[in-house]
């Protein structure tokens, strides 16, 4: 236990677990101990967001990810922070934490069902109807049904509220038609749902007039084009709409309201992001690196800017873990963290960045090229994604506008347009 001080006055930080959690980790790992594979720690396991697309196959990880998904549903291991009645455990976020952690040393596939049962399932429970969260919420949770999010436009990425894509209400049939283009949609080509956000009045202001809807990646008008990314997978796509049709009862929360659940969504997002294991667990196979390839006839351990590179992102490893545990402690004392998630999300996308541009280096001209040894070719790969780990769940300037507002009391950037009717704003469109 340390005694320390943060912004919001004296607290305790913990870095062992309490009893209770103590019984749960036990359980879980006992548990992930005869249904899955521990990580083998040699250096062949993907680093970094996205890095689970590694492979050429993503039929067959689509695939081995669902069965992974059954068995954790079916054990009561999957949306632990769901309430019980749709499949969860009515567990705290300090439990789901603590399930993160742990999959983390093991060998099983994640990205492919984690981001609606971490981000959409619980706007679904929180804003939709009970006809609603009883027909996708369990589907959902097993992944026999995944789901993308259909979010960023080609003009409303980071200002998502200037979104343009139309949802037209047509009275005749009671659907809203959709017109328009998202783009940057993870996993949309293997959906088989989508929670979006379109505008369907542009006589509001623009974080109005907007509304959430529950998409079937099907429906006829909808067309999905992979973007091949430099790491040679495409794990993102474009979505474009053309007169596709959603039924009315696919409306999630209210009609033109739909910023209130953009912004449940969000939250959870922020949390997914900087939820994830520590950062420590990619500094033993890049040590590993360093000790195994050669440079100037020696180990490149033993180059001393390697060394101190080496060093610095272990240091900056533990100021994560010891910030994990301050959110840790939050938690478990019932309070909601505050600005810690866009501070860690901040340093884990600098940190997975810096490791693999030290990893390419250590390299040399192996790392140009797509080596034959999965162990090097894991770096080669997250070294030319690491660009996605700075935008993804919010970009490096939001979490820096964030932690500015939030943390330095800095005053907010002026905001022109926020009572503007959408439709006068400049490149609204009509």
């Amino acid at each position: 236990m340390l005694v320390a001080i943060n912004l919001r006055g004296r607290i305790e930080l913990h870095f062992d677990d309490s009893p209770r959690e103590a019984a749960f980790r036990s359980e879980l790992r006992s548990w992930l101990d005869e249904h899955a594979t521990p990580k083998s720690g040699n250096g062949d396991e993907p680093v970094g967001v996205f890095s689970a697309f590694l492979g050429d196959d993503e039929d067959a990880l689509v695939e081995r990810a669902r069965a992974w998904q059954r068995t954790l549903a079916d054990a009561g291991w999957a949306g632990l922070s769901w309430p019980a009645e749709y499949g969860g455990r009515s567990a705290g976020l300090v439990e789901a934490m603590i399930a993160g952690e742990e999959l983390a040393r093991y060998d099983v596939p994640q990205g492919v069902c984690d981001l609606g049962i971490a981000m959409i399932g619980p706007a679904i429970i929180a804003h939709g109807t009970e006809e609603q969260k009883q027909r996708w919420l369990r589907p959902m949770l097993r992944g026999d049904e995944i789901w993308c999010q259909l979010w960023s436009e080609p003009g409303a990425g980071s200002d998502l509220a200037g979104l343009a894509t139309r949802a037209d209400h047509d009275p005749a049939t009671d659907d809203f038609v959709l017109n328009g283009q998202k783009v940057w949609t993870s996993g949309a080509q293997y959906s088989q749902f989508g929670l979006g956000v379109f505008r369907s009045n542009p006589d509001m202001p623009k974080h109005k007039g907007i509304t959430c809807l529950v998409v079937d990646m099907a429906t006829p008008g909808i067309e999905i084009r992979p973007l091949r990314q430099l790491t040679g997978g495409a794990h993102f796509n474009e979505v474009f709409f053309t007169d596709a049709r959603v039924p009315a009862a696919n409306v999630v929360g209210e009609v033109d309201e739909g910023w209130t659940v953009a912004r449940t969504v969000m939250m959870n997002e922020r949390f997914a992001a900087s939820s994830v294991g520590s950062p420590t667990a990619f500094l033993e196979p890049l040590i590993e690196l360093a000790r195994s390839t050669e440079r100037a006839g020696r180990p490149a351990s033993e180059d001393p800017l390697v060394r101190q590179r080496l060093a610095d992102i272990h240091a900056r490893s533990r100021i994560f873990d010891l910030t994990t545990a301050r959110v840790r402690t939050s938690l478990s004392q019932g309070s909601i963290p505050g600005v810690e998630g866009s501070i860690l999300k901040l340093v884990v996308s600098d940190l997975g960045s810096d490791a693999a541009d030290l990893a390419v280096d250590i390299l040399g001209l192996d790392g140009t090229i797509h080596a034959k040894e999965r162990s090097r070719e894991r770096w080669v790969t997250s070294y030319l994604g690491a660009h996605a780990m700075h935008i993804g769940g919010g970009t490096d300037n939001i979490q820096r506008n964030i932690i500015g507002e939030q943390v330095l009391q800095l005053p907010r950037e002026p905001a022109t347009d926020r009572d503007v009717p959408f439709r006068d704003l400049k490149g609204a469109g009509s």
